[in-house]
């Protein structure tokens, strides 16, 4: 008897806690592809995506994500990132994820000359929108 008041207490004990908006578990917040496009905006200069795309200083983005790094036909790679590709890095969401935080610091060598992106959630939306242009 005395298991199921201290139960029913606990019970209460949360639910009244998560009534008063007490945090809880919160589920990672996935990304916006239409905020991404305007992240995409820091990456223009550089990048292309969609149909007309072109290799520009950087190579073409469609169907980045889950494309081997350093594989895009006519463009060319830094050594870092022939080698990163030579030794199976795979453009994953999670080391997108990583890298674009910090392309320097991920891939030493690599000629992609841009501080990153320090918001998480700038990322994830950028990753998003990059995956509306992926066919797998």
């Amino acid at each position: 008897m005395t298991g199921r008041i201290v139960c029913t207490l606990l019970l209460a004990a949360v639910a009244g806690s998560m009534a008063l908006g007490a945090p809880g578990p919160v589920a990672a917040q996935e990304g916006n592809p239409e905020e991404g496009a305007e992240v995409f905006k820091k990456c223009r200069a550089c990048h292309d995506v969609g149909p007309e795309a072109k290799n520009k200083v950087g190579p073409v983005l469609n169907d980045i994500v889950g494309r081997k790094a350093g594989t895009i036909e006519g463009f060319t790679y830094s050594e870092a990132n022939k080698a990163a590709g030579g030794k199976g890095l795979t453009w994953t969401e999670d080391v997108l994820l990583k890298y674009l935080e910090n392309p320097l610091t991920f891939m030493p060598g690599t000629k992609m000359a841009f501080a990153g992106l320090k918001d998480e959630q700038d990322r994830k939306d950028l990753i998003a929108f990059l995956k509306k242009h992926t066919k797998k």
